[in-house]
């Protein structure tokens, strides 16, 4: 072996260009995105998203198809003979007519899925790098614990837009197309943006939840059961409460989820009048609900990476 030099044992300092610890946000956000998208039950599970927005996105086609025929027409659906107008009221339901209700509809069902993803994904994303102890490593670097915390929220923040704002703005596309374009788009500009805030508080409220269950948590099933708790249980409880047992619409603040479709109907713009079940609280409380639970979240989130110990 040549002998050792000043040279090569001296420091080197890097040479190459220094970027702002935002980056390596972005890089944790792409690595936790490709670990999600490697298994095959996100595949499957996404699969099943897919469906829903088909049948909103042909359904949209039926409902202008069916408004096409007249009202006391026989048409043939699925090989059945099936009148025009008992069809309208059966589509009626999940008002496909390019409204509000539409969007939010869509994204409604499209949550069921996205707790399932979500909470198996939490424990793979963010619960292993406690139980594995990667979290000291990430923290060894030039990155703050904010950047931890962000990288791993713009993993979960991708998956929720391609589940729901992304098809919400083809719905929103496809609906101008099948209706008068010119005037549609200028009339229904808050439905466009109320998809955009429905989406973002999506992002921030699920994202931030997600990762301070997957903190205090760690393992897939009792994430699963704590996440299970969360957006079925206390749906079940503030149902039987407001609407079983006639107590005051506050009650239903107990259910994050009937919070989050709220706040989003508050940004479609969408008439409290229209809103099913009718006993609501007001949007501004669940908007308050869904605010102080970020903020619990953040501060949990602060006060258990402080606690890991870095060794740089």
């Amino acid at each position: 072996m040549p002998p050792a030099s000043d040279a090569l044992l001296r420091y080197r300092p890097w040479r190459g260009t220094l970027r702002s610890p935002i980056f390596g946000a972005l890089a944790m956000g792409r690595v936790s995105l490709r670990l999600m998208v490697r298994r095959r039950l996100f595949w499957g599970l996404y699969g099943l998203a897919l469906m829903v927005f088909f049948f909103f996105f042909y359904g949209q086609y039926l409902v202008v198809w069916i408004q096409q025929q007249t009202a006391g027409q026989t048409v043939f659906f699925g090989g059945m003979p099936v009148k025009a107008a008992d069809l309208t009221k059966f589509l009626d339901r999940l008002a496909l007519n390019g409204s509000g209700h539409t969007f939010a509809n869509y994204i409604w069902f499209q949550g069921y899925i996205a707790m399932i993803v979500l909470a198996l994904a939490g424990a793979v994303l963010v619960g292993n790098d406690f139980h594995h102890g990667s979290l000291p490593y990430y923290l060894s670097k030039p990155i703050a614990r904010r950047h931890y915390v962000l990288g791993k929220c713009l993993g979960i923040a991708m998956f929720i837009n391609l589940l729901t704002t992304v098809p919400g703005v083809v719905l929103y596309i496809q609906a101008g197309l099948l209706y008068d374009w010119k005037t549609y788009y200028a009339d229904h500009l808050r439905e466009l943006a109320g998809i955009f805030g429905y989406g973002a508080t999506l992002t921030v409220a699920l994202s931030l939840l997600l990762v301070a269950t997957a903190v205090g948590v760690r393992r897939t099933v009792p994430l699963v059961m704590v996440w299970t708790g969360i957006f079925v249980l206390c749906r079940m409880l503030g149902g039987f409460l407001v609407d079983g047992q006639n107590l005051d619409p506050r009650w239903r603040l107990i259910d994050f989820w009937n919070d989050l479709y709220l706040v989003g109907l508050g940004c479609l713009g969408v008439d409290r009048a229209t809103l099913r079940p009718p006993a609501q609280p007001e949007v501004w409380e669940a908007a308050l609900v869904v605010g102080g639970v970020c903020i619990a979240c953040v501060l949990y989130l602060r006060r258990r990476i402080h606690a890991v110990e870095i060794v740089s």
